[in-house]
């Protein structure tokens, strides 16, 4: 009896909340009465919300109590806020106007999407739209339109990405150190450099983050991050189409399609892919060098199982197989070495002439291959649980990495180092779970824990190899012994290696608004990092002999090298931002952060001095980071934003990238810088009308210094010396400008083509300036890069839906420029130089469903 009053009790109950569950239903259109297939409808203050489907229609959970306001967006649309009196009511039918004014950016660089003017962050956003449009398929061209982001990359293992000028070491990648701007694309971090140079697919947005970060995102950095953001898929069918044509047999494809497999389930596969042939001939093959070849997948599943809950199943794949990223000679450096020694007395004793001293011709006679075969790819399973007023995310992945390359590091026709491969496998593991919402009414934050593990290792070795001309140029006395038949042909070393690393994270940052317009954002990072190193180096090869003299040379030149090393560190950082709005078109901030970079491992090979190797270069230091940053950001009349910041950033033991003479460390190595710091100026703005005319701009000046480094290695006009280290104290940075910028306008004309509605003729121009560099870990009167501008061209027709079609140029006035110039293995005198891309033209045509 008891039993079954329960159960009519509780069945009762059941059937009052069921009954209680209440729903507001509609329909949403513009106003020439077509359907807004996925506009969203919100409640205002909580986390209800719905999508209209392919006619417009939703069905929204309704919060128990009334009055209550719901918000109605969509993109390009005038968001409409409806007030809700009743519960009972008919289906509302709500009219969307097409916009009229400036486009707010949202972002969600906070763990949570809100207007990028209200953030005290200084970040820029770049649309997928505008990637797509101005050809920035990669980091590398993306740089053109951020302010302050530079990227060097003389093969994708070897890319340094910074962020006003600090991130990672300039020069050739030692694998044992962490990159200072993080990576994200999808909430997942990326841990290798060569990710940077992968092509974007279906990007919808990109964010870069200027200063360090660590209380929002998984992995700490000390420079700043880029978060991609990628097309999720929709519940409303749709798929679109992209073909380009241009000179150098330039083809690019791009693909997705998107829609429902059933009512809660939906899916979106991605395709790119890219050829161009050469942009240099290598007269020793005939065949053009430095081609793309690049292909790349993406495919998502998301599951809804219901409003509150989101699964996204990712999974991505890209190959990557260029003849290329050879540079040319740019010059030669008269050293300090005996007159023998020289680079030009050398090659005119071996009876050998450059094809050209020219860079700018274009031509090379390297008789080794060029190779850099490139595959990475990686599985992700993102779970956001809407808990409360915020929302719970737990972002699972995977990611893999094989790298398999060939250098002609002499940059000559000689046979010097007949073979320069550092093959690679690295997989990573990273775990994030983190909690973003509103904790009080007044009170947001975020919360967190971050987990990454990785494995990285030889695959199976690295390869340095002597050939025929070798002795030449490591000969360092006058003695007969060096040209002795065979001693050096075939003579090299192969590396074995491994890296095992784990880093761990616990996170927070909170936004208290205590007083009206004033907010107060500390933020607070515990983290702990180990990193395991296994290096065993063994010399082979050359002329088999048990002469203590030719014994000599050969070890002179290569020599075995085993060491092993492990270490751990914890460390607490933290920052403190205060914001205030004195006006709704005006807010102010100011932070102080204290952040770290873990300590570096290396994993390139030690120096010696006098035969001993230095093992105590073996782990360096962590960078320890202070930055202040003062920033305005203002909206002063309608459709203009205009932003300016301040920052100066001081870092203690910079970690950084070192060349040496010895031809067996060609890669260089680590090592710490006691103090430097880079201080500057950001401008950035942007307006629009209507739809005709819209521009953007930003402007940087930024000084980099090296307040004291007392053991620097020598430039490479001073290798020979007496010294092998130097004092450059108050001495710049490399690979920073003074002044950089950026501009870019549309003008278009509203148009119909083939009937389509909502299309343009438009007429688009980008240009990007920096003033000259230095592109030498210690500055070189030789080695410093000439100022430059680029400009870039695009016009046609283009529609949100349909087809759409525009011609382009990239670097249209055709302008002569370098992107790095580095130093031949051995520092023999000679530099190569990384070459900017000639003019480039083509076509571009797409279709949107």
């Amino acid at each position: 009896m008891k039993k079954t009053f329960l159960l009519s009790m509780l069945s009762l109950l059941l059937l009052q909340q069921l009954q209680a569950q209440t729903y507001l239903t509609g329909s949403i259109k513009d106003n020439k009465g077509e359907a807004l297939a996925g506009a969203s409808v919100e409640v205002k203050g909580q986390t209800l919300y719905a999508i209209a489907d392919t006619t417009g229609k939703f069905q929204l959970e309704a919060p128990a109590k009334v009055p209550f306001t719901i918000t109605i967006s969509f993109v390009g649309y005038t968001s409409k806020d409806v007030k809700i009196n009743s519960l009972q009511q008919p289906d509302l039918d709500i009219v969307l106007f097409e916009s009229q004014e400036l486009s707010e950016v949202v972002v969600t660089a906070r763990r949570r999407s809100e207007s990028i003017q209200e953030i005290p962050l200084s970040i820029t956003a770049v649309s997928g739209d505008l990637v797509a449009e101005t050809g920035s398929f990669n980091v590398n061209r993306l740089k053109e339109i951020v302010p302050n982001v530079q990227l060097y990359s003389s093969n994708p293992r070897n890319t340094t990405l910074n962020i006003r000028g600090l991130g990672s070491t300039f020069g050739l990648t030692n694998d044992g150190i962490d990159a200072g701007v993080g990576f994200y694309v999808d909430g997942v971090y990326y841990s290798r450099p060569a990710a940077t140079t992968l092509d974007f697919i279906d990007v919808e947005r990109i964010e870069v983050l200027r200063g360090p970060q660590g209380t929002l995102f998984g992995k700490n950095t000390t420079a700043g991050a880029f978060n991609i953001t990628s097309k999720k898929p929709s519940f409303t069918t749709g798929a679109n189409v992209e073909l380009s044509y241009g000179n150098f047999q330039f083809v690019q494809a791009k693909a997705s399609i998107t829609g429902p497999l059933t009512k809660k389930v939906a899916a979106r596969l991605s395709f790119s892919g890219t050829h161009r042939d050469g942009l240099i001939k290598n007269i020793s093959t005939g065949n053009a060098t430095n081609t793309l070849s690049n292909i790349g997948l993406k495919g998502q599943v998301l599951y809804n199982p219901t409003n509150k809950v989101a699964i996204t199943f990712a999974a991505d794949y890209t190959r990557q197989r260029p003849d290329g990223y050879a540079q040319v000679i740019a010059g030669v450096v008269p050293t300090l070495r005996a007159p023998y020694r020289q680079f030009n007395q050398i090659i005119a004793d071996l009876g050998y002439t450059l094809p050209s001293e020219n860079p700018f011709d274009r031509v090379i006679d390297h008789d080794t291959p060029w190779r850099s075969e490139q595959d990475m790819a990686g599985g992700s399973v993102n779970v956001d649980v809407k808990l409360g007023p915020g929302t719970l995310t737990s972002t699972t992945a995977y990611r893999y990495w094989r790298w398999g390359p060939s250098n002609d590091r002499d940059f000559t026709g000689l046979p010097v180092l007949s073979l320069s491969q550092a093959p690679s496998k690295h997989h990573q593991w990273s775990q994030e779970v983190r909690y973003a919402g509103e904790l009080a009414k007044k009170l947001s934050g975020v919360f967190g824990v971050f987990v990454f593990g990785q494995d990285l290792r030889t695959s199976p070795y690295h390869t340095e190899e002597s050939g025929a001309a070798q002795w030449r140029f490591s000969q360092s006395s006058t003695s007969s012994l060096w040209q002795t038949p065979g001693l050096l042909d075939g003579y090299g070393i192969r590396t074995k290696s491994k890296l095992n690393t784990v880093s761990a994270a616990i996170f927070a940052q909170v936004d208290w608004e205590f007083v009206k317009n004033l907010h107060l954002l500390p933020g607070i990072r515990f983290n702990y990092d180990f990193k395991g190193v296994d290096y065993n180096r063994e010399a082979y090869g050359g002329l088999e002999t048990d002469d203590p003299a030719l014994l000599a040379i050969k070890r002179g030149v290569y020599s075995s090298q085993v060491f092993d090393t492990t270490a751990k560190r914890a460390n607490v950082s933290g920052q403190l931002t205060i914001a205030y709005k004195p006006l709704k078109q005006i807010h102010i901030y100011t932070t102080y952060s204290n952040s770290f970079k873990s300590f570096g491992v290396n994993l390139g090979g030690l120096p010696t001095d006098k035969g001993r190797i230095m093992t105590e270069l073996a782990v360096i230091k962590p960078e320890l980071v202070h930055h202040v940053e003062v920033g305005v950001k203002t909206n002063p009349v309608r459709n203009l934003s205009l932003n300016l910041t301040f920052f100066n950033t001081t870092t203690k033991n910079y970690q950084a990238q070192v060349q040496t003479a010895e031809v067996g460390v060609n890669r260089g190595y680590l090592s710490n810088a006691e103090k430097v710091r880079v201080l500057g100026v950001e401008f950035e703005g942007s307006y629009s009308f209507k739809e005709y005319f819209s521009i953007y701009g930003n402007v940087s000046y930024t000084d980099g210094k090296y307040l004291k480094f007392t053991n620097a290695p020598v430039p490479l006009e001073e290798t020979g010396g007496e010294k092998a280290f130097k004092d450059i104290s108050g001495a710049r940075l490399p690979g920073i400008s003074k002044w950089s910028g950026a501009v870019g306008g549309e003008v278009a004309y509203p148009a119909k083509f083939f009937g389509q509605s909502n299309g343009k003729y438009f007429v688009a121009v980008d240009g990007t300036f920096r003033t000259e560099f230095s592109s030498s870990s210690s500055p070189s009167k030789y080695l410093n890069i000439d100022g430059y501008g680029l400009m870039n061209l695009r016009a046609g027709y283009k529609s949100p839906k349909g087809f759409s079609f525009y011609v382009w140029s990239r670097n249209l006035l055709n302008k002569n420029y370098f992107e790095q110039l580095l130093p031949a293995a051995g520092n023999a005198g000679h530099y190569a130089a990384v070459l900017g891309d000639q003019r480039t033209f083509g076509l571009t045509l797409r279709y949107n469903y």
